[in-house]
């Protein structure tokens, strides 16, 4: 009651704020797509090349539908809010990339590598789940950020000693069972990268002395990126990988960027990178003649020695046109002892035509967005730039794989992102795409309950 004798209503209570849609269905109607892409890829190889269905397409489905299903309610359950899209995309990709290698099984019977793709695709999904069901926070990472280092270190020291395989030194092999060192070595180095440069964001941008327009840091900030250079150019050295090396030193200056914003260290990382490939194609001759191959790719031809490997990939992404010859009735086989590894774009290119490799670029591209996307969401640094860090890795092996096979650049002896034949590849690419489930997760849900930006 009022002086004036009125009565004044109640305020009305403040209208809750929309809480965020969790897009699960969205994801599981993506999945189911996924692998009926994928199991059709499988039929139709089958049907080009013996007239009939596969008699294991049934089990390809279903296995890998269970799979897909495992991975769903795993991040239904622990990252309710992750980004729909990258389990999706993995599960495609893995399964095209299965469907590609098996293939190319069938012009070499007495060499199946389907088989065991199928096996490490497994693990790699298995370790997809675990992550996300224990690793209920990406920022405990941070506190094991030398840890990672130290035993990335280790890994990519470990092949230096034992024999080098087509004149390259990244394999372990023990009794008939190999893996790949550096593909678990690059994701550890992401997390120590993203580690040391948010803690050291401030001192990289704004301390030490100015020259030609880019501030310098102090020798004590500066002096890990003059280490990782040096380590970058020691395994392209030492193990003969040109991509390794490209990958590790181009992941740091995209970070180095991200955490400062100057452009100046891309300049100067560019510069860097350059005179280390110079340097060592001039001293190396396994990397000086892939340099040379790329620069003549058909001068074996000319010389009547016939095509080499990237002669023959030019010639299968030629042969493939605009819309591909059809998944079976290519002729890859011809690029040799790396179809299934290396050079699985050729195939994919030959058979799928224009159309199907940009569509399969358009998925890493998609990948790689999204995970830029969660780390601009994030309000913390070390998350921001390790969803950045993660997705760039993806990016750099997408463009130095494919540019090599293209003959944009050097041939290097990565392995495509779930395409391509190889263990450690697969399972670390899944690796990666749970920690973009578990960034993506915490990006959104810090905004639960109010409306996002």
């Amino acid at each position: 009651m009022t002086k004036a004798g009125t009565t004044l209503a109640a305020a009305p209570a403040p209208a809750r704020p929309p809480r965020l849609p969790r897009r699960r269905g969205v994801e599981l109607s993506l999945l189911v797509l996924a692998v009926l892409l994928s199991v059709y890829g499988y039929c139709a190889v089958g049907l080009a090349r013996t007239g009939t269905v596969p008699p294991g397409a049934v089990g390809y489905g279903a296995g890998l539908g269970v799979l897909a299903l495992f991975a769903h309610l795993a991040v239904r359950i622990r990252a309710p809010y992750a980004d729909p899209l990258p389990l999706p995309i993995g599960v495609l990709l893995n399964g095209l990339g299965l469907v590609l290698i098996y293939r190319l099984d069938l012009e070499t019977p007495g060499d199946r590598a389907a088989p065991t793709q199928l096996v490490w695709s497994t693990l790699g999904v298995g370790l997809f789940i675990g992550v996300v069901l224990v690793l209920r926070d990406h920022r405990v990472l941070q506190r094991y950020a030398y840890v990672c280092v130290v035993a990335a270190l280790v890994l990519l020291a470990l092949p230096i000693l034992f024999p080098a395989v087509n004149g390259a030194r990244i394999w372990i092999r023990i009794a008939g069972f190999s893996i790949q060192p550096g593909e678990f070595a690059k994701v550890l180095l992401a997390v120590f990268f993203a580690a040391y440069l948010a803690a050291n964001r401030s001192a990289l941008a704004y301390t030490g002395r100015r020259l030609w327009r880019l501030q310098f840091p102090t020798g004590r900030v500066l002096g890990p990126i003059l280490t990782i250079w040096l380590v970058s150019v020691g395994v392209l050295v030492l193990e003969r990988d040109l991509g390794t090396s490209l990958l590790f030193f181009g992941l740091f200056v995209v970070l180095l960027y991200v955490a400062t914003g100057r452009t100046g260290w891309i300049a100067v990382g560019l510069l860097l990178a350059v005179l280390g490939a110079f340097a060592v194609g001039r001293l190396e001759p396994h990397v000086g003649g892939r340099i040379e191959d790329w620069l003549h790719p058909f001068a074996t031809i000319e010389a009547g020695h016939g095509p080499n490997q990237l002669a023959q990939s030019l010639f299968a992404f030629a042969a493939g046109g605009m819309l591909g010859t059809g998944l079976g009735l290519g002729h890859s086989i011809l690029i040799g002892f790396a179809v299934k590894s290396d050079f699985i774009l050729a195939t994919a290119g030959e058979e799928l035509g224009l159309a199907g490799l940009a569509a399969i670029v358009l998925l890493y591209a998609l990948l790689v967005e999204r995970g830029y996307r969660a780390g601009l969401a994030l309000r913390e640094p070390f998350g921001r730039l390790l969803a950045v860090g993660l997705a760039s890795i993806v990016a750099l092996q997408v463009f130095v794989i494919a540019g090599g096979v293209t003959g944009l650049i050097p041939l290097t002896g990565m392995a495509m992102p779930f395409l391509a034949q190889g263990g450690s590849s697969v399972v670390t690419n899944w690796a990666i795409v749970a920690l973009l489930v578990r960034v993506s997760d915490s990006a959104r849900s810090q905004y639960d309950g109010r409306e996002a930006p």
